[in-house]
């Protein structure tokens, strides 16, 4: 098993694919391979983390006229099977699931897996700093948007960052070139 090494897939549900209420070409196909690539990788980490777009009531956040900036139609909606984990994700993980679980914008927009929280509401930070962190690689939907503040995030508090970039997909290839413009700029390793 890795030492100080974490994966990090950030937001892979149905909600942000082909089919789902705030899709992005290719989340389909960016799941199966990162289901792929768990199933051939998933001992090199640990531990192996998960972000959900998690809404409840966010708020300004929804909007029945979107700007899509600060606001966006529901996605993620608690309850709903779109909410989950990808279903290729979910099965590559196992019955034992994800080791780290954290789910994100209750009451508000949060965009970076770091303004999650698990199940006993302890931040991601707290979590990766208990299983000794000191690398994440980073992965999932929208490579422009909740990736990029992730990794962000993750460099922000001294992480040595990856960015899979095969592993993820922008909303618009400018807006991909820009997050790897950013998290490169800042210290990311684009693999």
């Amino acid at each position: 098993m890795a030492n100080g090494r974490a994966l990090l897939i950030v937001d892979v549900q149905p909600t942000f694919c082909e089919g789902g209420e705030l899709p992005v070409p290719g989340g389909n196909a960016v799941a199966e391979r990162i289901a792929s690539f768990l199933g051939e990788h998933r001992d090199e980490y640990a531990p192996v983390g998960t972000s959900q777009d998690w809404h409840p009531d966010p708020g300004s956040h929804f909007a029945t006229e979107p700007d899509f900036v600060d606001s966006w139609p529901p996605h993620g909606v608690v309850g709903t099977p779109n909410a989950e984990v990808h279903p290729a994700v979910r099965d590559a993980l196992g019955s034992n699931g994800a080791d780290v679980t954290v789910k994100k914008g209750l009451h508000e927009a949060a965009y970076s897996a770091f303004d999650g929280t698990d199940e006993s509401g302890r931040a991601l930070a707290e979590v990766l700093a208990s299983h000794a962190i000191r690398s994440v690689d980073v992965c999932g939907i929208a490579e422009s948007h909740c990736v990029r503040a992730s990794a962000l995030d993750a460099l922000g508090l001294g992480l040595e960052v990856r960015l899979l970039s095969d592993l993820t997909v922008p909303v618009t290839p400018e807006g991909g070139a820009e997050a790897r413009a950013a998290i490169a700029a800042a210290g990311g390793i684009l693999v």
